[in-house]
């Protein structure tokens, strides 16, 4: 059947969906700003057909790119990381998870302490973490109470030092809070354990150790069903937290997109007949949350200088999608996620004239294309473009 590979640009969105004006974010188009601030070439994309998808002004659009090319809408009410990719792989949400704009509430909180047997928390409202462990840092220190803080997105965030809090002590923590109070309605998209090191003044993040408690997904998703049909999974980047652990063979984790990179390189030659699942996090991590026009721009041009060996490992029979989550325009006014299309190109191993997609009902659809491409007998709630193909 060959393989699928299925890479997500993180927060590279294409432009504002028609109700972005529900999430004010119209006026949003993370690429489109990111490449016509920047005037960026981006070669290897250009001849994927990037530019075909939207106007942008140093990648124009080509005559017969090498993929079919297209974009599509989110239908699942938010636009986190969680709602993206549970969409993508073919679940449906109703309603949005649970977001504190103004901190956690004190049932919430005096439940934590109480759980956890710290004495009080920190901080308690939405932050950039980089911000938090530089305001709250000293207090943690002398105190040893938790900083506990959440974004824009259905988020629990617990920043900890590690010469204060053990990261094995930060982790449990973190299972406590998933398993005992973000709950119910109180049940955020993920838990996030945030160890930081460092001197005052000049605290750093560990983001290796960082890691994610996240809802279980619904069943049936794409991936249990790639499983109940023998298909191997795996998972390289923060995709395995994003599932809390289920629906994979195997998985890496990585610092970063060049580690990201490498790690999907390194597996395509390795793996047969199975399904390569890829979230490159740098641009909405690094860049998007921290409206970094300039960094964005290099992180696309990082991954456009791969493109080519990534091409090369496409064999007979294989499938390259690459797509998003959501957007994050670093060129908005905020530092949130922004509610966009985001893009589709899907280039095969074989010989195949390339078409355009157009724009797509759902992210299901990549979902539905999967499983229609290793034959499954059972689907999602999606329409297979591979069918066009």
């Amino acid at each position: 059947m060959g393989n699928v590979y299925l890479v997500i640009l993180d927060g590279v969105g294409v432009g504002h969906q028609e109700d972005a004006n529900e999430y004010g974010d119209t006026g949003s188009n993370t690429l489109g700003h990111v490449v016509n601030q920047t005037r960026i070439k981006l070669p290897n994309f250009e001849k994927l057909g990037l530019g075909n998808i939207i106007p942008l002004d140093t990648v124009p659009p080509v005559q017969n790119p090498l993929a079919s090319y297209g974009k599509l809408r989110e239908v699942s009410a938010g636009k986190d990381s969680t709602t993206g990719h549970w969409e993508i792989a073919g679940i449906t949400l109703n309603a949005p998870f649970p977001t504190y704009p103004q901190g956690f509430p004190a049932d919430v909180v005096n439940s934590y302490c109480k759980e956890t047997g710290v004495s009080g928390i920190l901080a308690n409202k939405p932050y950039s973490g980089t911000d938090v462990i530089r305001d709250f840092g000293d207090e943690h220190l002398k105190t040893g109470n938790p900083i506990v803080y959440t974004s824009a997105d259905s988020v629990f965030q617990i920043a900890t030092h590690t010469d204060i809090v053990p990261l094995e002590k930060l982790y449990e923590w973190c299972e406590i809070a998933r398993e005992k109070i973000m709950i119910d309605e109180h049940a955020v998209g993920r838990v996030i354990a945030r160890p930081f090191a460092g001197e005052p003044g000049s605290f750093y993040r560990l983001s290796d150790q960082r890691k994610d408690f996240s809802l279980k997904p619904p069943v049936p998703n794409m991936l249990s069903i790639l499983q109940e049909n023998n298909i191997k999974t795996y998972s390289i980047g923060k995709i395995i937290d994003l599932f809390a652990y289920e629906g994979f063979t195997q998985y890496r984790k990585t610092k970063n997109n060049a580690e990201g990179i490498s790690q999907f390189l390194s597996s395509m030659s390795a793996v047969e007949n199975s399904f390569v699942f890829v979230n490159l996090v740098d641009f909405d991590q690094l860049f998007g949350h921290r409206n970094d026009v300039e960094g964005f721009a290099e992180a696309l041009m990082e991954f456009d200088r791969a493109i080519p060996a990534i091409i090369n490992k496409v064999k007979e029979g294989d499938v390259l999608i690459l797509t998003a989550d959501h957007g994050n325009d670093p060129a908005f006014p905020s530092t949130d996620h922004t509610r966009e299309f985001v893009p589709v190109l899907v280039y095969y191993g074989t010989e195949t004239s390339s078409i355009d997609l157009g724009t797509r009902s759902s992210f299901r659809d990549i979902a539905a294309s999967i499983l229609d491409h290793f034959k499954t007998t059972q689907t999602v709630d999606g329409i297979s473009f591979l069918q066009k193909l």
